[in-house]
């Protein structure tokens, strides 16, 4: 049954990554800020697994812990969170001694020391210079964030970035907070390219994900629409 569940598991990452590239047509998608709209939704999951993934291609990617209040992925990773993304903002460290390699294709900047003032690094000029330096190197950049209801670090960062994804865990955010959420990134007019619905299918025995995306409706109705990964 492990098996069943990570073999699908496997494939909605896949079929997530196959919707991120075709979203990118007419606009190149080389950095996504990965958030949610409250916490425990999955979100620093569904970062990592993209940024494996996406790796899988043979493409350079580089996965970043840009939630520098409560960070998680050096953890999941089994990494070293001595120095990380505040250290190499605040020190002006070279990236190469800093970013740790997972594999070939994979590499991880972690968040690092926890500052005083997390808004304030990542909605700097300096985290600007970083992430387009670090364009020239990594085909892909995926950025884990705090929740979009809880502090303003992944407005300051969505509008860095190329796209934004909203992870959606089935039953956890009510519907009035997941369109708040998406209002407060609108607001900027950030490019919002859709959301990942994370844990659905529970009662069927199995994992699955859906991929969702996110538009106006007529008469300003708004709504979640999507396909099935099966």
């Amino acid at each position: 049954m492990e098996k069943f569940k990570k073999s699908l598991s496997m494939e909605a990452y896949r079929s997530l990554r196959t919707s991120i590239q075709y979203s990118g047509i007419d606009t190149e998608l080389k950095s996504l800020v990965v958030t949610s709209s409250i916490p425990g939704e999955g979100k620093s999951t569904v970062a990592s697994n993209l940024a494996k993934s996406f790796s899988k291609m043979n493409k350079k990617v580089l996965l970043i812990d840009a939630d520098l209040r409560k960070p998680t992925i050096h953890k999941k990773l089994q990494l070293s969170n001595q120095v990380g993304l505040s250290d190499l903002i605040v020190q002006k460290l070279n990236p190469s001694e800093v970013i740790q390699k997972v594999d070939d294709q994979f590499d991880v900047l972690t968040a690092g020391k926890i500052p005083p003032n997390p808004a304030e690094l990542v909605g700097s000029e300096k985290m600007s210079q970083l992430l387009s330096y670090l364009k020239e190197t990594y085909d892909y950049i995926i950025i884990d964030t705090p929740p979009v209801l809880s502090v303003t670090d992944p407005q300051l960062l969505a509008l860095k970035a190329d796209g934004t994804l909203m992870v959606i865990r089935e039953g956890k955010a009510r519907q009035k907070l997941i369109l708040n959420a998406y209002k407060e990134l609108k607001k900027l007019n950030v490019n919002v390219i859709g959301s990942i619905l994370n844990d659905c299918g529970q009662k069927m025995g199995g994992y699955s994900q859906y991929y969702y995306q996110y538009e106006d409706q007529p008469e300003n109705k708004k709504r979640l629409f999507g396909r099935k990964n099966k």
